[in-house]
């Protein structure tokens, strides 16, 4: 077994966030994290923290804090206006290793899941992939039991990693109710220095167009074609049409 970075015993009890953003607003998976961590942290008197990278995000922390989040650490730097997992995994590796939290946690999106696996690597720790619920331990608290479900949720798969930290999973959009804001409640916000100048961003982003379609993890009703249509995407479009539905692959 591979010695991680550090265990339960030196680790802090705390269940930690990725907070993603887009256009000044928070994506609804990250807002789910927090509704989940919030319930998670109750059961055992834990607190949860947020990461917030970005350009000019600060005015996004309170929403966190509202959303169930007891501290959030922000970094703001214009070489984080976009996601490069070099300066959000350099980042995020840094203040894990100063505080050793618990649990972490992402969504499993495209840069919560680049993230999630390149940081599992450098911990020597455990990554649950694709979670459709997470829950303790009646048995040890504290210890992180991640669901993983297949074949239509025929199969389920409870996975923990009981003797490394930070306890880590991505988390399928979609899956956890959202919190009703509390804009009353208290938190800490943090400001963290990026130091980014030794950090090699290898990644340049050069362009970046979004789709006028909605986010599909978001539809109610999503009505999917298959090979047997033979790219007849069309026929789907009167039925999408009468349904409200959104058209996936």
């Amino acid at each position: 077994m591979v010695k991680p970075l550090y265990g339960p015993d030196e680790s802090t009890p705390q269940i930690w966030i990725f907070l993603e953003h887009e256009e000044g607003r928070f994506l609804n998976i990250s807002l789910e994290l927090l509704a989940k961590a919030r319930e998670l942290a109750d059961q055992v008197g834990w607190s949860v923290t947020g990461l917030l990278f970005g350009e000019r995000v600060e005015p996004l922390a309170p929403d966190a804090v509202a959303h169930g989040a007891d501290r959030v650490l922000i970094a703001e730097d214009p070489r984080l206006a976009e996601f490069t997992v070099e300066a959000y995994g350099a980042l995020t590796d840094r203040e894990i290793r100063r505080e050793k939290p618990s649990i972490f946690l992402c969504g499993a999106t495209l840069h919560g899941r680049d993230l999630a696996g390149r940081l599992a690597v450098r911990f020597h720790t455990g990554l649950t992939a694709d979670c459709t619920d997470l829950r303790f331990d009646p048995n040890r608290p504290g210890l992180l039991i991640a669901e993983v479900t297949g074949f239509g949720g025929g199969v389920a798969a409870l996975i923990g990693t009981p003797e490394h930290c930070p306890q880590m999973a991505t988390v399928r959009p979609g899956v956890f109710p959202l919190r009703e804001p509390n804009p009353s409640r208290q938190g800490e916000i943090v400001k963290l220095e990026p130091n980014l100048d030794n950090v090699r961003i290898a990644t340049r982003i050069v362009e970046r167009k979004k789709g006028a379609a909605v986010d599909l993890t978001q539809a109610k009703i999503l009505l999917v074609g298959g090979r047997g249509i033979e790219g007849r995407f069309d026929l789907l479009g009167e039925l999408a049409r009468t349904l409200d539905a959104e058209i996936g692959a």
